[in-house]
């Protein structure tokens, strides 16, 4: 009868102990046997993040744009002090100088895909400094405009002109600074975790933005040169 008892006891254990270790213990000392998964989950790069971050960003310029544009229609259709400047010519230049950034962004881009990364900084570089001649481009303009005695409280066309043009300079200094920050990681040494997805990624959302001020600048162009 003790014997029985003791057989009895012993697998009545061996099934609790079975009962306990029947989820294996985890690399990290845990029970769930997912460990090494969710380490590998959380640490896997997804591109699609910038992308959606830049996209958020740019939903954000349209609105103000759109928020200026719809003023500046009204307000030319609803006053009788609306003077149209005479545009500066040298607005042709300078959307001449953004188209063919976008040119050169596109083909640094192409570079970098193909593993040319010296060709790939000397587009970028490029690029970068057809930004700035953009930006030098307009604020000739804004001189052309004060020397004919042009200014912003001159007459509303004039505000809004000083107001369009300045507001997209600025985002484009942001975008500007996007290049350079591409320039600078990648005449950075160094080690960094799935590097080359990020890179591609950290290109194609500045590329995205830099297209934009692209189109925007060419749809302002039209605003004030046609719709006067």
């Amino acid at each position: 009868m003790g014997t029985m008892v003791t057989s009895t006891e012993k697998i009545a254990q061996t099934k609790i102990g079975l009962g306990e270790g029947k989820r294996p213990a985890g690399p990290n000392g845990g029970g769930n046997g997912h460990g090494k998964h969710g380490d590998e989950s959380s640490s896997r790069f997804t591109p699609l993040k910038y992308k959606i971050g830049m996209w958020v960003a740019l939903a954000a310029v349209t609105m103000t744009f759109t928020a200026l544009t719809s003023a500046y229609i009204v307000r030319a259709n609803s006053s009788n002090d609306w003077r149209p400047i005479e545009m500066p010519r040298i607005l042709w230049l300078s959307t001449a100088l953004i188209v063919a950034s976008s040119i050169t962004f596109e083909i640094a881009r192409y570079a970098l895909k193909r593993g040319k990364s010296s060709l790939y900084n000397r587009w970028l570089m490029l690029t970068v400094m057809l930004g700035l001649a953009f930006l030098a481009s307009q604020l000739m303009a804004w001189r052309q405009l004060v020397a004919q005695g042009i200014y912003v409280a001159s007459n509303p066309h004039s505000s809004f002109f000083y107001v369009l043009t300045g507001a997209h300079g600025l985002h484009l200094l942001g975008g500007v600074l996007g290049l350079d920050y591409l320039l600078l990681r990648s005449w950075r040494k160094g080690y960094e975790e799935h590097a080359e997805e990020r890179r591609q990624a950290r290109v194609n959302s500045v590329a995205l933005y830099w297209h934009f001020m692209d189109g925007l600048w060419i749809y302002l162009f039209l605003l004030l040169f046609l719709w006067r």
